[in-house]
């Protein structure tokens, strides 16, 4: 009986620490996204008319989050710009990623055009474009955006009315402007960057109240679309699908992998540091959703303010990998399910194309089929209603899209940081190696060095 008796009162505090890391691991957004995801995907599957009913749960969680995404790039760019010791190095940043970014998406682009080249996912389908019904796209003969059309979407029509708007691109124009007329002001324009700079902590809280509803979005979205593309439309493009999906695990082992070796890390726990913006990037569809979470968290990691101030927003916009695998892909299946032989020189004309029209269509929603659309208007040699045979499945395809449009973003980011001594090595390997635990109100411009190592000894000695 005293046996008994003293184990007794030893056996609540033994299941403690189980009720207690699973209340930790249910107060992480990224395990609630995994939760929404699976309930979305079961709910879709087992009741599909209440799945479709569900998709304004997604398209709430979207705008809500476009509410703020000007506003973060605002502050993020203006104050980065701002706070340079001189111009020129915001000059040298952007120069040299933008020569990254086309660097990038030349590479993407002739990989999901090696791939689609060796498998061939269009062969054997025997498509009469004729027989297509194109009433169904989102797109027509006149979908293209020009060179003097994306000059148009860049400049807003007044200075402050690209901020109350959600065209990215514009924010970004008038930010850098804005942030650069702040540098050259100097006490004049010092409490105006007080001022941003207060309105920079508002505009983050305000993100992390709606990164908490990131949950309710994914279950949403992937209610509706297992809802509404379900099991005929996978089996129709089965195989287009599982392709698409293995060349983006395949771009990113080879690809990101083997440019995060080049900086000294390891991508898997990158991925770890950075799987709640993943996740909702993934289950949402929508890189935007992310934008300011992952500019808290690479600032975080050891790149620089002004590094990440200026090649996030504009990254967003310009350098999207996995739109690049999917268009060349995209275009060689629909060639190759219409019986069309495209050589080699009518390839490399088309990425030609592709690497300017996929510019031309940044912070456009659906930007990549229509830069699909264009392309194919601009070559010729695939008829347009041949798109009928995967607007389907695009949203599906979308999901590959987007998750290596923000892991790339972020590679990115750390490339530029490297290469201007901007990007602390040290810490970087201390936080993916869990030495340093997350804070979102981390400021590198107040926390030094210093305070990386004593971070890393406390714990060190703590778990010793």
């Amino acid at each position: 009986m005293a046996t008994t008796h003293l184990d007794t009162p030893n056996h609540p505090p033994q299941n403690t620490p189980e009720r207690s890391r699973f209340a930790r691991l249910i107060r992480e957004l990224w395990f609630q996204v995994i939760i929404g995801a699976v309930a979305g995907i079961a709910v879709g599957i087992f009741l599909p008319d209440v799945g479709s009913a569900l998709s304004p749960l997604n398209d709430w969680f979207i705008a809500l989050v476009k509410m703020i995404v000007v506003p973060v790039v605002f502050c993020v760019v203006s104050l980065s710009i701002a706070s340079m010791d001189n111009l020129r190095k915001a000059g040298r940043i952007g120069v040299k990623a933008i020569g990254y970014f086309l660097f990038l998406s030349l590479i993407s682009m002739l990989f999901g055009l090696l791939v689609a080249n060796i498998f061939r996912p269009g062969d054997g389908m025997n498509i009469d474009p004729s027989a297509l019904d194109s009433s169904s796209l989102p797109v027509d003969e006149n979908s293209s955006v020009s060179g003097i059309e994306f000059v148009n979407n860049l400049i807003p029509e007044s200075l402050f009315g690209a901020l109350t708007g959600h065209t990215i691109l514009a924010a970004l124009l008038v930010s850098i402007i804005f942030g650069a007329a702040l540098n050259v002001s100097g006490e004049a324009g010092a409490p105006i960057t007080k001022g941003i700079n207060a309105l920079s902590t508002v505009v983050l809280k305000i993100v992390s109240w709606v990164m908490r509803l990131a949950p309710i979005g994914t279950f949403g979205a992937l209610a509706a679309v297992v809802a509404n593309y379900g099991a005929s439309t996978l089996q129709q493009l089965g195989y287009l699908i599982l392709l698409f999906t293995a060349t983006c695990v395949v771009y990113v082992i080879v690809i990101l992998g083997g440019i995060a070796r080049a900086c000294g890390l390891r991508l898997w726990p990158l991925m770890k540091f950075l799987k709640a913006e993943l996740l909702v990037a993934l289950s949402t569809c929508s890189s935007e959703a992310i934008l300011p979470q992952l500019i808290k968290k690479l600032e975080h990691l050891g790149v620089g303010n002004p590094v990440v101030g200026i090649v996030i927003p504009s990254g967003f916009s310009f350098n999207l990998d996995g739109s690049a695998v999917y268009l060349t892909m995209a275009s060689l299946f629909l060639a190759q399910a219409c019986g069309i032989d495209l050589s080699w020189q009518q390839q490399l004309i088309m990425v030609g194309i592709m690497m300017l029209t996929s510019k031309g269509t940044a912070g456009i929603a659906g930007g990549a089929f229509i830069v699909l659309a264009s392309t194919i208007t601009a070559v010729g040699h695939i008829p347009l209603a041949a798109l009928a045979l995967i607007v389907g499945i695009d949203r599906i395809l979308n999901e590959g899209r987007v998750f290596i449009n923000v892991l790339g973003n972020a590679m990115a980011t750390i490339v530029i940081g490297k290469w201007e001594n901007d990007f602390d090595t040290d810490r970087a390997q201390s936080v993916l190696n869990g030495e340093i635990d997350y804070d979102p109100n981390y400021d590198p411009d107040r926390t030094g060095d210093s305070t990386v190592a004593e971070t890393s000894t406390d714990k060190t000695n703590a778990r010793v």
